[in-house]
């Protein structure tokens, strides 16, 4: 059998041109050229700031009261004692608040005369909740539930506080989770029922996985927030960082460990800030590609 000349395979490398190369290197001279405009405006602000401060007539006193190095060292242990227990509220208050806030928000999606008295209850819960201040939630059961003198009850601050913080952050979830419920398009409940699903399997199967997906940033918001709140149990005696902080103030007469619980606060938030914003970046390129529904 004779040998059949096979032509050359024809060189596949891709070369750019030298348009598109010149576009790139315009693009990088760009993003440098706004970054050092960036560093630099950051820097002067920042120097700005600083000699304002610095400057500024009371600025010693301040210094002295505010951001003393001795009392932030003498009031750290301490406030990282109690910030072990604004921790465990988060922990616990975090994961109460997420079940009953979508349970709540079932129960204002139910459709049907039947259930008006489910959904009255629900939605009064919802707007009274969110009406009152969170500090006057936590008063009112910290001091108002012990004064009932009701058997079995709890005295304990702390209990007390994170019963009032669920009862706050309920109603704020609740409404996050029937925002993404009512988001899920009616079709989708209409194809789930001409499979045969029931009502409950198409809000189990169906409707609540997609609601879920859509509003994980702004729980992720919410669960922020309620880190930064549980400082507010401090009010009913609870020793948390803020009242470790503040008797340590209040025995030595210098704010400092009042800045170094906020500190404390703020380097806790920024990384959960931080995982939000990319979680609601990850889930926004996803929607536009169409990987979510």
């Amino acid at each position: 059998m004779r040998d059949e000349a096979v032509p050359d395979a024809p060189d596949s490398r891709y070369e750019p041109s030298a348009r598109r190369l010149a576009r790139e290197r315009y693009k990088r001279e760009r993003t440098r050229r706004a970054f050092a405009v960036a560093a630099v405006s950051s820097l002067v602000t920042a120097a700005v700031l600083v000699a304002l401060i610095v400057e500024s007539p009371g600025w010693q006193r301040t210094r002295e009261t505010f951001f003393d190095a001795h009392y932030a060292r003498v009031a750290l242990p301490k406030v990282l004692d109690g910030l072990w227990l604004n921790l465990r509220l988060l922990a616990v208050c975090g994961a109460v608040v997420l079940v009953a806030g979508l349970l709540i928000a079932v129960l204002r999606t139910l459709r049907g005369p039947v259930f008006f008295p489910v959904r009255a209850l629900a939605t009064a819960y919802v707007d009274f909740f969110r009406g009152m201040p969170l500090i006057i939630c936590i008063l009112v059961c910290v001091f108002g539930i012990p004064a009932l003198r009701l058997s079995g009850v709890t005295h304990d601050p702390v209990v007390l506080g994170g019963f009032a913080l669920c009862l706050t952050y309920t109603a704020y979830v609740a409404e996050v989770f029937r925002a993404g419920i009512e988001s899920v398009h009616p079709s989708q409940r209409a194809a789930a029922r001409s499979l045969g699903l029931s009502s409950a399997q198409t809000m189990g199967y169906v409707v609540l996985p997609q609601a879920v997906r859509r509003v994980v940033p702004p729980l992720l918001n919410d669960l922020v927030s309620l880190q930064k709140d549980t400082g507010l149990v401090s009010i009913g005696g609870a020793v948390d960082a803020v009242y470790a902080a503040q008797i340590v103030a209040s025995r030595d007469f210098n704010y400092t460990p009042y800045v170094l619980a906020g500190l404390i606060f703020v380097a806790i938030t920024i990384p959960m800030t931080r995982f939000t914003d990319w979680v609601a970046a990850r889930m926004n390129g996803r929607q536009a590609q169409g990987g979510t529904t």
